[in-house]
């Protein structure tokens, strides 16, 4: 087993978060354009300088004074000071953090780079992808580490030349793969947005000296074979997954979705891996509807505690609520709902007796009472306080995607306010990003103190992005609950 330095281990959603992989807006995000903004799976485009500034730089502070506080405290003046306010987040500058447990992709690459062997191999896979000219591979092989890193990432040389698209997505690292235990599962992307994205971590995963004691645990499902022979309405037979569909909820037993963006192929191809390498012993898989309101099982339930969920009342047992409703309408409302979605759990033991449950609070209800034991009555938030129209709203800007910092502490937007309701309902104690750092800095409260706390984070631009701060994080190291 390695030593902490690199360890790597996650058997929850919710243990204590000790290391975390992360990747901050670049400049690729400040070239998507509206034409092509959907294509690269963003619902608008967003203000590069306002995205880190305001938002994405709450987030790395609060991460490094939870998980890596000596890079951070007692700093925060001189990080925030005007001159030099960014070298602090730039993994291209000599002043940026390089924090081992809140680790940056770039820096990563850059560190990889340096083998010439790789570089060169990288390259080529990469222009083979993307179609470059032999003279642009050429060029290419010119830049430094550090300037050929970020050209895989925002696509550009400079602020006037690109090379090819860029990858804007790369911020939401959930996605290029999940630590289940101490192995890595490597994601297989739906979209070809992402296609560079999955390289590159493939190649930081397997010759990156951090993840060297690992790579014999590193994951690949293959396409299936008979795929490539199929007309296009048999994609359905397509190996496609992204981290956001899946979660490890105990150390033996994990949750794949099935989803827009993972397909039912992959949750066959993964649960006959994860078996067969005796990973897990238990796998649900949530198959829930193709559409881009959802995306992943991710965006519509979070775990927050042991016993609390959040959720998306649509999925719900309970009607959701509506101002001008009676009684009678309550009912039906549930009985003509016409979002589907199908739970089936297997059991590596008994694989040929799967367990089929009614809905996800009955699945979620049993994780907590059966799994992790809870003796405390299971309690769920819902999205928008599972009101109409809120609870749509809010889901679309992702109050269902938090990232728990240790079980209790999460992570949010500031913008869904009857969410925000529904956790002050359950006792949550609510509080801005903003004015928890300032405590953290002035000592008046420590991390490790904190408990029940909702963290808002702001969130104007982020949330165009269509991803919370559960996606935006790959976490490499939680405590054991």
């Amino acid at each position: 087993m390695a030593k902490n330095k690199e360890k790597i281990s996650v058997t929850s959603e919710i243990g204590r978060l000790r290391r975390v992989l992360v990747h901050s807006p670049d400049s690729g995000l400040g070239k998507v354009v509206p034409s092509k903004a959907q294509d690269w799976l963003f619902e608008d485009i967003v203000h590069l300088d306002t995205i880190r500034r305001k938002e994405y730089d709450f987030y790395t502070k609060l991460l490094l004074y939870f998980l890596d506080p000596g890079k951070i405290k007692g700093r925060l003046s001189v990080v925030d000071n005007l001159e030099n306010r960014r070298s602090f987040y730039k993994p291209d500058n000599e002043d940026f953090f390089k924090s081992d447990r809140v680790i940056e992709i770039q820096w990563l690459l850059s560190e990889i780079l340096n083998d010439h062997e790789i570089k060169l191999k990288l390259i080529a896979s990469v222009c083979a992808i993307e179609g470059c000219s032999y003279e642009t591979q050429n060029e290419l092989s010119t830049l430094s580490p550090t300037q050929l890193a970020k050209v895989f990432i925002s696509g550009s040389v400079n602020d006037h030349q690109m090379i090819f698209a860029p990858i804007p997505n790369f911020i939401f690292t959930r996605d290029i793969g999940i630590v289940i235990n101490d192995y890595i599962l490597l994601n297989k992307p739906a979209k070809k947005a992402r296609v560079r994205e999955a390289l590159l971590m493939k190649y930081i995963f397997y010759n990156h000296p951090f993840f060297k004691a690992y790579r014999d645990n590193v994951i690949e499902l293959p396409d299936t074979s008979y795929h490539f022979l199929m007309p296009k309405e048999g994609d359905d037979k397509k190996v496609t997954l992204e981290g956001g569909d899946v979660m490890v909820v105990t150390r033996d037993h994990l949750l794949i979705g099935v989803s827009e963006r993972t397909s039912m192929e992959a949750a066959h191809q993964a649960i006959n891996v994860l078996f067969e390498k005796s990973v897990v012993k238990k796998i649900t898989v949530i198959k829930i509807p193709r559409k881009r309101d959802y995306m992943h099982i991710d965006t519509v339930f979070t775990q927050v505690k042991q016993h609390v969920w959040v959720m998306l009342g649509v999925f719900s047992k309970k009607s959701i609520k509506k101002e001008d409703a009676d009684p009678v309408q309550r009912v039906l409302e549930v009985a003509r709902k016409d979002e589907k979605i199908k739970i089936i759990q297997f059991k590596k033991k008994d694989i040929d007796n799967p367990i089929h449950f009614d809905s996800l609070e009955e699945l979620l209800e049993d994780i907590s009472k059966n799994d992790l034991k809870c003796s405390e009555k299971v309690k769920f938030i819902y999205s928008g306080n599972n009101e109409f129209p809120f609870d749509a709203r809010e889901q679309w800007t992702d109050s269902c995607n938090l990232l728990a910092l240790k079980e209790g502490v999460v992570l949010g937007y500031d913008r869904n306010d009857k969410t925000v309701e529904a956790f002050r309902e359950n006792g949550f104690r609510i509080i801005e990003a903003g004015d928890l750092i300032a405590q953290f800095e002035n000592n008046e409260t420590d991390p490790a103190e904190i408990e029940n706390t909702l963290i808002l984070m702001p969130s104007a631009e982020l949330s165009r992005a269509r991803g919370g701060f559960h996606c935006m994080s790959m976490p490499l190291w939680r405590d054991e609950l």
